[in-house]
């Protein structure tokens, strides 16, 4: 972000019950930095401070001590007349048959009505966010959502860049130091012919290019390579609209030195290549250089 570019916030806001929170997870998951329940007395310090250079999702609940709708209602002018700001009120509503459904659900107390019934509650935080609801640049009914679906709306509005939501991670691994953590799919490189046992390669790894063409040479390699690359091709877009923000796939071999880097590196290159945001883990190689 260049020093002339303007900082995008979004203030999140809504009654209880509504998805304010869910929407707030996701903006986190699409590159916002957020902060739910926000004091609006900490706003400007907030803005004003170092490091406020990426985008924020504020999430502004009406339960908080110092909310109230004019002082909402200031900061939103506030925001919206400074210069280096790219302001957007995003409202999540909801109908309050649904709403009261949902609470009972839970057995959830009304915030707003803690001793009272929900009804109550969900009357009071209406009238007190009416006028904030008028005044909202994005308002997104969830009435009828699930939140799969509030996900892909909120991606729709406030994401320019879909395919960069899903990071990939690809790791080698040795099967002797057992199954990495966290891994979503993992697979077996072992029936590959193995470079350690050529004298000129055992020293180098799956990142020289001796060591990369002789794995590729076993014919085994291509149908195996493009077999995987087709299912990861598949389930990427499938992951995404899920909802999934990240998913990593192992390959392990013997000594994780040699087999399992190549087909990590050539996916990596591929998967790159396809647009998607790619990082790669050799834990082995990493554990060696940790050693020496």
């Amino acid at each position: 972000m260049t020093e002339n570019t303007p900082i995008q916030i979004v203030l999140v806001t809504g009654p209880s019950g509504a998805g304010r929170s869910s929407a707030i997870n996701f903006l986190e998951d699409f590159g916002f930095e957020a902060i739910d329940n926000l004091p609006l007395r900490l706003l400007p310090r907030l803005l004003d401070g170092p490091g406020a250079d990426r985008p924020m999702a504020l999430g502004i609940d009406a339960r908080n001590r110092d909310f109230s709708t004019g002082a909402l209602m200031d900061v939103i002018d506030t925001l919206s007349g400074r210069g280096d700001v790219a302001l957007n009120v995003l409202y999540l509503d909801c109908a309050s048959d649904v709403l009261l459904r949902r609470f009972s659900e839970t057995r959830r107390r009304h915030p707003l009505a803690p001793v009272e019934t929900p009804e109550q509650g969900i009357q009071r935080e209406n009238d007190l966010l009416r006028s904030v609801r008028d005044r909202a640049d994005s308002l997104i009914d969830t009435s009828e959502m699930n939140v799969h679906q509030l996900r892909a709306e909120i991606e729709r509005l406030f994401v320019t860049d879909a395919k960069a939501l899903l990071a990939v991670t690809l790791q080698s691994f040795s099967y002797k130091r057992g199954l990495p953590r966290a891994l979503d799919m993992a697979f077996d490189c072992r029936f590959l012919r193995n470079p350690y046992w050529v004298p000129a390669l055992r020293a180098l790894n799956g990142q020289d290019a001796a060591v990369a063409e002789h794995v590729a040479a076993d014919p085994r390699y291509g149908p195996f390579f493009d077999k995987v690359l087709d299912l990861t091709r598949m389930l990427l877009p499938a992951y995404k609209a899920e909802g999934k923000s990240h998913l990593t796939i192992g390959f392990g071999c013997t000594g994780g030195q040699h087999r399992s880097v190549t087909i990590v590196e050539a996916m990596g290159k591929t998967l790159a290549e396809d647009g998607w945001p790619v990082s790669i883990r050799h834990r082995e190689m990493e554990r060696r250089r940790a050693e020496t």
